[in-house]
């Protein structure tokens, strides 16, 4: 016969103390005398005793969970994020309880406040616009939001879209391009920083930008929104893609297409996602620092919980990473 588990009231047979007593010592409630304590840790280490998580959360409130929302778990930038999120919430005693919202606003708004009420905090991304959000400073639990807020109270943490798009911009104005397109996701909260950064660069080089905006930030919308950009009547000779994604899929049916890139044409994106430095000519790129930002958050949030002071926005620098998919053109 299986020997049944050790409870709570043997630790405290063994301990001669009461089972009240041991409740409040494992849960952290009360403090007992060395004495006492150092009986109470005898137990539990002869008899090989475990406390029950449900049991202990429902005693503190606490679940040492911590929630995270991602907009798509198939695209690596957000299993970056996640990887460096777990990572902390790991070293520090907490789980992480994954949720993908990539849906409309109302929906999104019933997938977070129900993750609320099974989390000690929550690490946020979102397509809603700020002025859809206001009920986010609502929910009571530690939020933390990915991305720039002008007028929620929240503490968030953001990659530097804005400067990333200007250099990566000013880097093909460098290169010799002139007729430079963006192909973008204006549904994103994201798209207006890069765009507002790429507008920046191509102002100051006295050129114009030519935007095309998709419908998903995927290799199949790339793929699909590849021959009205290079079989136009003015094709670009750069294209800035909004993530790598989108540039891949372009990438690939430029090839069947007859465009040679970078020769006919350069291509550039966003994320530095792994497959970038696979694919040939591999794709240059804008590191937005995924799995820093993933570990940022949550150690902003981590000290949120402790009842720390944070500053409200941690901006992360990005790093331009130059491949081979761009070339010089002729002066």
């Amino acid at each position: 016969m299986k020997k049944s588990a050790p409870t709570i009231r043997d630790v405290a047979a063994a301990a001669t103390v009461s089972t009240a007593t041991v409740s409040k010592y494992i849960n952290g409630a009360q403090r007992f005398s060395p004495k006492v304590e150092a009986a109470i840790e005898a137990a539990i280490t002869n008899l090989g005793y475990k406390s029950n998580p449900l049991a202990k959360s429902m005693i503190t409130g606490r679940t040492n969970t911590i929630g995270l929302s991602v907009l798509d778990i198939t695209n690596p930038h957000f299993s970056s994020i996640l990887k460096g999120a777990n990572r902390v919430a790991n070293d520090q005693g907490y789980s992480v309880l994954l949720v993908d919202t990539e849906e409309t606003p109302s929906r999104e708004r019933r997938t977070l406040e129900d993750l609320s009420l099974r989390v000690d905090g929550m690490i946020v991304f979102s397509r809603m616009r700020e002025s859809e959000m206001a009920w986010m400073a609502d929910i009571d639990k530690p939020l933390v939001f990915f991305g720039s807020l002008n007028e929620l109270p929240l503490p968030t943490v953001a990659s530097d879209d804005h400067g990333g798009a200007f250099m990566l911009t000013r880097h093909l104005v460098m290169l010799g391009h002139k007729r430079i397109a963006y192909l973008g996701f204006s549904k994103s909260r994201r798209d207006e920083e890069r765009l507002g950064g790429i507008r920046e660069a191509m102002k100051a080089a006295g050129l114009e930008l030519t935007v095309v905006d998709a419908d998903a930030p995927s290799m199949a919308e790339g793929e699909r929104l590849c021959s009205s950009i290079v079989l136009g009547a003015q094709r670009p000779d750069a294209l800035i893609c909004y993530n790598d994604l989108m540039a891949l899929g372009f990438m690939k049916e430029a090839a069947n297409l007859g465009v040679a890139i970078p020769r006919d044409m350069s291509v550039v994106g966003f994320d530095n996602i792994p497959y970038g430095k696979y694919v040939s000519p591999a794709l240059p790129t804008v590191d937005l620092q995924s799995e820093r930002m993933g570990a940022t958050a949550m150690e902003k949030l981590l000290a949120v919980i402790r009842g720390d002071t944070v500053e409200k926005l941690t901006k992360i620098a990005p790093q331009l990473i130059l491949r081979a998919s761009t070339q010089a053109r002729p002066a």
